[in-house]
């Protein structure tokens, strides 16, 4: 007997559920689906990412819609189009028995009028992002003033995009008395103030505890110096040959360029953030679901709809800028009841962060070394050898083996190993023989910062390029995505500028500038070492370190006007017009 029986599901789900090859309940599963299905009541469900969440709101939803009627019964609302389209799918195959029942996605990047004519030829179930769902309610596509169910789900994510206002116009068009259930991998305060709002006494049901994260997840983390990040990346996958993984960055600029490096370097990588067009993403995601990709690039918020099995590690190249995130990218591995690795790459200034994580999911990190040379040399060369010991043997060339032999038998089995794992080998080798120790040395401050615990920096651009101190500091703040209080003494020249940061915010400075342009001239930003004049008079003039000259100047930064920048630099925007901008792509 399936075990799914026991929990009271039709007989058409099961059957679905059999030809699924589902044959066990996750824990949420088994706490929701009974409450769901026996009583009309608003529930609150805090589960880890990849839990079974879809399924454990997707069985009691099928079952108490009436397929035989074509009003919207039931909306769904999710945080991205992939997660959106990936429920959908989810919830076709269980309900692939139940003859009449229609669910459509709703998701920016598709033609509008073409979801509409799928919803008015009859969508018992809506499966929506929130943009989309807005515009389509402003145009009277869509009535979902009957339904008797609303799900939220990643509730914490769609309020972390700045989706709260749309969730909040949503509902307004729904009745009162539907049963609202809320399924989330963490509690942040933003969950509980929609919960308390828009739900009336939910149940609430907590898999593990709350924003905890999963136990087949270890965690890890490595201390480098911020310049050797890329390539402590490198290492940790190399002594991971079997890799297969997903790597966060906090922006879609770090993101690209990461998986440009990775690629220049011969690992099959791909880059998935906001830029890419739905075709992009979804080629992207075809690859690595077929794992023709290795290393997939990601952003948070384009990595919500990541739903592959098997994921190895997560490697936190940036650790984000809110520490609830972790909890949503360690859960990208570990599924389905194996293990996975979850790794941060930080700086020394960054340590303490991560404690901030483990109170966070109730875990501890293991603090480990980047592999040195000789190590990954050793790792590689087993690896190549279990690879030939595993490998089919293609009889197709016998017929050449005569010859072979023939040139081969005056060697040993001995010397034919060594010449052939040299010929293997050797380019490897040769690359991480001299390699240098990547590990710093941790503390809670980096060598850089000062003892007010800031870092100072030399960036050059000046009052000759319209800036005074105020305006800079806005240019920076919009930048760099900080508020007033994390950046102090800011001080204007002539050609260049000085300014400090919190010390923890070091990495992201450095990152973000590392290939700013302004109007088509590069904006160089470095650690300053000493005392303002002494670094300014004494500083190289390059190309690119002077100021606008004669018309350029004219054409440059705007500080008391609107802001313009180079459209590749274009790919961060700060606080709400961050928001904004991911609501209107999402209507798009």
């Amino acid at each position: 007997m399936n075990k799914f029986e026991e929990l009271g599901l039709s007989e058409a789900i099961i059957k679905a559920v059999n030809e699924m090859g589902f044959e066990t309940p996750s824990e949420v599963q088994e706490k929701a689906i009974p409450i769901l299905l026996e009583e009309d009541t608003d529930i609150v469900a805090l589960a880890q990412t990849g839990t079974g969440k879809t399924a454990a709101f997707g069985f009691p939803l099928i079952e108490k819609i009436d397929s035989k009627s074509r009003i919207t019964q039931g909306l769904i609302l999710s945080p991205t189009r992939e997660l959106c389209l990936q429920i959908t799918n989810e919830l076709k195959n269980y309900s692939k028995f139940i003859p009449g029942l229609n669910t459509v996605a709703i998701y920016g990047g598709a033609s509008i009028t073409e979801q509409a004519k799928q919803i008015k030829r009859g969508a018992q179930i809506i499966v929506a992002t929130p943009g989309r769902m807005q515009d389509m309610i402003n145009r009277k596509m869509v009535d979902i003033t009957n339904i008797g169910y609303c799900i939220l789900d990643e509730a914490d994510e769609m309020l972390n995009m700045g989706f709260y206002e749309d969730i909040n116009a949503i509902l307004s068009h729904t009745p009162e008395d539907k049963n609202t259930w809320l399924f989330s991998a963490t509690m942040p305060k933003e969950v509980a103030t929609i919960a308390k709002r828009f739900m009336q006494k939910p149940v609430e049901i907590t898999v593990g505890h709350k924003n905890t994260g999963s136990k087949n997840v270890s965690h890890e983390y490595y201390v480098v110096n911020s310049r050797d990040r890329y390539a402590a990346l490198k290492r940790l996958a190399d002594a991971n040959p079997d890799i297969f993984s997903v790597i966060f960055c906090r922006t879609k600029r770090d993101t690209q360029k990461v998986a440009e490096n990775l690629i220049g370097d011969g690992y099959n990588a791909a880059a998935l953030h906001g830029d890419l067009s739905q075709n992009q993403r979804d080629l992207v995601m075809k690859s690595f679901r077929n794992r023709q990709i290795q290393m997939l690039v990601a952003t948070d918020v384009a990595a919500r709809g990541i739903d592959v099995e098997d994921i190895t590690h997560v490697i936190n190249y940036q650790l984000p800028d809110e520490i609830e995130t972790y909890t949503h990218r360690s859960g990208r591995t570990g599924r389905a009841g194996k293990s996975g690795v979850s790794m941060v790459i930080v700086s020394k200034s960054e340590i303490r962060k991560i404690k901030s994580v483990e109170r966070i999911i109730k875990k501890s990190f293991e603090k480990k070394e980047i592999p040195n040379g000789e190590e990954i040399c050793q790792v590689q060369l087993f690896h190549l050898a279990s690879d030939i010991a595993k490998a089919e043997i293609n009889h197709e060339i016998d017929t050449y083996l005569p010859s072979i032999n023939e040139v081969l038998e005056d060697f040993s089995k001995e010397e034919l190993i060594k010449k052939f794992f040299s010929v293997e080998f050797s380019r490897f080798h040769n690359y991480y023989k001299n390699a240098r120790d990547l590990n710093a040395e941790g503390g809670d401050s980096g060598r850089d910062s000062g003892s007010d615990g800031t870092t100072r920096y030399f960036i050059n651009v000046g009052e000759r390029d319209g800036f005074d101190w105020m305006t800079l500091k806005d240019f920076l703040k919009e930048v760099l995505e900080l508020n007033g209080d994390a950046l102090s003494r800011v001080d204007v020249k002539e050609s260049f500028s000085f300014f400090n940061t919190n010390s923890e915010y070091q990495d992201r400075v450095l990152a973000i500038f590392e290939d700013f342009h302004m109007e088509g001239r590069k904006v160089n930003i470095e650690i300053s070492k000493g005392s303002g004049n002494r670094r300014g008079g004494k500083r190289r003039r390059d190309n690119n370190s002077g100021g606008f000259k004669g018309k350029r100047r004219s054409e440059g930064f705007k500080p008391k006007g609107k802001r313009r920048f180079d459209a590749k630099d274009d790919t961060r925007d700060g606080g709400n017009r961050r928001r904004d901008r991911r609501k209107r792509s999402d209507r798009r």
